[in-house]
């Protein structure tokens, strides 16, 4: 039983995780398109309190996966190919989180280097790691 909660945390906060890299990046398109100092600033304030909150629901995501991979031996075993993908992909997504402080740094800065065309693709890259994440864990490709 316990096994069941501690996936279904892992999945809750990975979600919420994700709700927060998916916003995020559509917070920097509209501040990349802003000229009025009063709307950037607002925008500046959302995307710093969305990015403390989404960094703490991280952890606990990361650490309920953690805790059903090393204890629980999830993914551990010959076949087990899939996960190492899903770790490396989950790693990928890390530095995408990274990522999105170093420019939430800059647009507080008000040295932005990006257009808002970068940011509606870059805003596309966590979609993408999600499907491929979820298609490693329900599918398990034999690697």
């Amino acid at each position: 039983m316990a096994y069941l909660w501690v996936k279904t945390l892992h999945i809750l906060f990975m979600a919420s995780w994700f709700a927060g890299l998916f916003y995020l990046p559509r917070i920097y398109v509209n501040l990349a398109q802003a000229t009025d100092p009063a709307v950037k600033e607002t925008l500046i304030g959302m995307s710093h309190r969305l990015y403390r909150f989404m960094t703490i629901l991280a952890f606990p995501a990361v650490g309920f996966g953690l805790w059903l991979y090393l204890y629980y031996g999830i993914g551990m075993g010959p076949g087990s190919g899939w996960m190492h993908v899903k770790l490396l992909l989950v790693g990928l997504i890390i530095v995408y989180h990274l990522v999105c402080r170093r420019y939430l740094r800059l647009f507080e800065e008000g040295r932005n280097p990006h257009s808002h065309v970068f940011y509606r693709w870059f805003n596309e890259i966590p979609v993408v790691l999600m499907l491929a994440i979820i298609a490693m864990v329900v599918i398990k490709p034999a690697f």
